[in-house]
């Protein structure tokens, strides 16, 4: 049976039926897809009545600051570069829905720095969705993530298009053409395979043909999005 956007939407409104709070993990290689997917998902299901939530992970990344104290800011993304248990603590805060509101971490691409408290929760948000790259990394800080999850898609994009939307993306975030490539081609591409080598832990696998109809529900405020 093929996959269609409609149908990824009944499967999320269902993690969360009998009015439970399900949490949904969306995973893939930089600029496959993934917040697009995400925000398509939370703009249809908000319309349908489904109190849902947006929650990324990358509010974990660490402030420039720290990365320089540990010597790894020139290689930002990777995945000793989050704070994985304060985003496992987040998940399970959120999974034991016991508090009226939970502030959660936003992240400021133009300053490309996590923002504190910046994603409110309320509790009456039944569906949680979190997108980032790392969800099913076999790793204890990353494991502990894991098991706060319902189910954890991984959307998939064909390498030339998925290199061509990221390397758009530096540049439209002040990147010079040049620095842009080299970082998606190093970096970037380094990451991706650690996160390709996690794929067939996915519950689902979400085909790049789904992406241009979530892509319509979001436009304009998304564009080859992460």
């Amino acid at each position: 049976m093929s996959i269609t956007f409609a149908g990824l939407v009944d499967r999320a409104g269902a993690l969360a039926s009998g009015g439970r709070r399900a949490v949904l993990g969306i995973t893939g290689a930089p600029a496959a897809g993934k917040t697009t997917l995400a925000e398509a998902l939370v703009r249809t299901l908000a319309r349908a009545g489904v109190p849902v939530a947006h929650v990324p992970m990358d509010g974990y990344h660490f402030a420039d600051g720290e990365l320089d104290r540990l010597g790894r800011r020139d290689r930002k993304g990777a995945p000793d570069t989050f704070d994985a248990a304060g985003y496992a603590a987040l998940l399970r805060r959120l999974r034991e829905d016991e508090d009226d509101l939970v502030y959660a971490p936003g992240f400021e691409r133009l300053l490309e720095q996590p923002l504190a408290g910046a994603i409110p929760v309320p509790r009456a948000a039944r569906l949680i969705i979190s997108e980032g790259n790392y969800l099913l990394v076999d790793e204890p800080c990353w494991r502990d993530a894991r098991r706060r999850f319902d189910e954890i898609w991984y959307v998939d994009l064909a390498q030339e298009e998925r290199m061509r939307r990221l390397v758009e993306r530096h540049v439209r975030f002040g990147k010079p053409q040049a620095e842009a490539i080299a970082w998606a081609t190093g970096t970037d591409e380094h990451n991706a395979g650690l996160i390709l080598a996690t794929r067939d832990r996915a519950d689902l696998i979400v085909p790049n043909t789904v992406l241009d109809e979530a892509l319509d529900q979001v436009r304009p405020v998304t564009d080859g999005r992460r």
